[in-house]
């Protein structure tokens, strides 16, 4: 534990830049946020008079907005811009080594340094903000959510899990990886892969998500130190959660869920399964639900 004693006494410094890029909802706005002297690419979605502030984090393979800002012409696809229409604001990170967030000069990231960095932005959002933020994490972006719930909860108001894709039992072999990391080409069936239930989203869309997924993240990003993700531990978890299964979901394990939710200590708890939704639900059909049972737990938590 005492490399993390270390990162938490390691200076901040918080740098701001912003341009503006037209988007279908609000006004899509990049941040770059210095993260301990590295640039960290935030996309902002914002409303006024917000109800509550919202901070999303991707999965393995490919960055924010494929992800959470997808765009496609005569379809509601975008999660921020849901958000934003339940009266949320809404940011959502790249972390290091995918879409505008560069690596580091190591070329790998690790577990404790994605959490890290978004530890920094959750702290640079409560400060512009004024309030702790609603941290929410798709699949391995649940478990950096979580990891960075244990070690920094200070500005995390609640934390949501989706395609949270944790084993029970499970235990990460050591991850130690030397030289250059690999800089594996993205493919566009892996682009495509999550998207598991015939007819839950169009293939105008499937082809849409490929395209910018592939053009925000054409090389995958490399991670080095998984072993890390041992340290995940429910019982350590303070805030409020809410775990969002998609019921195809190959990814997300009923008996983990189960687990760990038994151990979730805070009494403001919900699990909350998406009927017909797979790994990729945000995207599809049940996309409504999802929306719905995040901003409904957010207000539940404000009874």
């Amino acid at each position: 534990m005492k490399h993390l004693r270390a990162l938490l006494i390691l200076p901040i410094i918080f740098i701001l830049s912003v341009q503006t890029v037209l988007g279908a909802g609000q006004e899509l706005v990049k941040n770059t946020i210095m993260a301990d002297g590295h640039p960290m690419a935030l996309w902002e979605k914002t409303v006024e008079n917000p109800k509550g502030y919202i901070l999303l984090h991707h999965g393995r393979t490919w960055s924010s907005l494929p992800d959470f800002d997808l765009q496609v012409e005569g379809e509601e696809l975008s999660l921020m811009d849901g958000f934003n229409e339940k009266g949320y604001s809404v940011w959502a990170l790249d972390a290091r080594g995918y879409g505008e967030t560069p690596r580091d000069d190591t070329g790998w990231n690790t577990p404790q340094r994605a959490a890290k960095d978004l530890s920094i932005v959750l702290e640079w959002l409560e400060n512009k903000n004024g309030e702790k933020i609603h941290l929410w994490g798709w699949s391995m972006g649940s478990m950096i959510g979580q990891l960075t719930a244990q070690i920094y909860p200070e500005n995390i108001e609640s934390l949501t899990l989706f395609g949270y894709p944790l084993v029970l039992d499970f235990i990460y072999p050591e991850d130690i990886q030397f030289g250059a990391p690999p800089r594996a080409t993205n493919t566009a069936e892996a682009a495509a892969s999550d998207f598991l239930v015939p007819g839950s989203i169009s293939q105008n869309a499937i082809d849409e998500y490929v395209r910018h997924s592939l053009a925000a993240d054409p090389v995958r990003a490399d991670w080095n130190y998984q072993h890390q993700y041992n340290e995940l531990d429910a019982t350590k978890v303070s805030m409020p959660v809410l775990l969002l299964q998609g019921e195809f979901d190959p990814l997300a394990h009923t008996d983990f869920h189960a687990d760990a939710f038994s151990k979730f200590p805070n009494a403001d708890k919900q699990w909350v399964v998406l009927k017909g939704g797979d790994h990729a639900a945000l995207l599809e059909t049940p996309r409504a639900k999802l929306i719905d049972s995040s901003i409904g737990f957010i207000e539940w938590l404000k009874k």
